[in-house]
C-alpha cells in the first residue's frame, strides 16, 4: 500500500538541532537540506511525499524536485491548512495518510480525517538511519563478535560451570605475581 507523506517543513526545521543549527546561517540552505535528505530517505519509495512550507506569495507555489512535491502556501493561508486539506483530498480519494509534525493542531486535523500522525524526531531518526543491508551486517558481526568473545563490553555467562567474562578483570594479574616482578625490578636496579 502507498502512503501520501505530509510533512511540516519548518515545523521539521525547527524542532531539529541540525537543521536548526543551519537555519541559523540561511532559512533557505535548511529548507534545500530538507528536502535532499527526504528525497534521499524515499528515492526508492512508491509513497507520495509532499513538503508544505509557509509562502510570502500571493498565490500557492508548487514545485518538483525529484519526486518531491514541494509546496510554499500563499499569503492568506498558512502551511497548517494546506496540510488539513490535502488530507481531506487524500481520504476522498482514498489514499492512506501519513503526516510528520509535532504541532497538535495539524495532527488533529490529520487525524480527523482518517490518516496518521508522527513526530518530527521519527523522520529524522529515520533519515539518518543506516540503510537496511548495513543494519543487518553490522549486527551480524557484533553476534559473531560476542560468539568469539572479541566484543570486551559484552559479559557471557558459562550455566555449567559457573564462570563469566569479565572484561575488567581480564588484565589484572593476583598480587603473587606482581611481587615476583617488584622483585625482579628491585634486583635489576641493584
Amino acid at each position: 500500500m502507498t502512503y501520501e507523506i505530509l510533512v511540516d517543513g519548518y515545523n521539521v526545521i525547527k524542532n531539529n538541532t541540525m537543521f536548526k543549527h543551519v537555519e541559523d546561517k540561511s532559512q533557505a540552505e535548511a529548507r534545500n537540506l530538507l528536502i535532499k535528505q527526504i528525497s534521499n530517505r524515499y528515492r526508492k519509495s512508491s509513497d507520495r511525499v509532499i513538503i508544505v512550507f509557509d509562502g510570502k506569495g500571493a498565490r500557492e507555489e508548487t514545485l518538483y524536485q525529484e519526486h518531491i512535491r514541494v509546496i510554499y502556501s500563499c499569503d492568506q493561508e498558512t502551511a497548517d491548512m494546506v496540510i488539513a486539506r490535502l488530507a481531506a483530498i487524500a481520504q476522498q480519494e482514498g489514499r492512506q495518510v501519513l503526516l510528520y509534525s509535532d504541532d497538535g493542531e495539524v495532527k488533529y486535523n490529520v487525524t480527523r480525517h482518517g490518516g496518521h500522525a508522527l513526530t518530527t524526531h521519527g523522520l529524522v531518526s529515520s533519515m539518518n538511519a543506516a540503510p537496511s543491508d548495513v543494519a543487518q551486517r553490522a549486527e551480524f558481526r557484533m553476534a559473531m563478535r560476542r560468539m568469539y568473545g572479541m566484543d570486551p563490553s559484552y559479559k557471557v555467562v558459562d550455566n555449567e560451570e559457573g564462570h563469566y567474562y569479565d572484561p575488567d578483570k581480564r588484565n589484572k594479574s593476583s598480587r603473587r605475581y606482581k611481587s615476583i616482578r617488584t622483585t625482579k625490578r628491585t634486583l635489576r636496579n641493584k
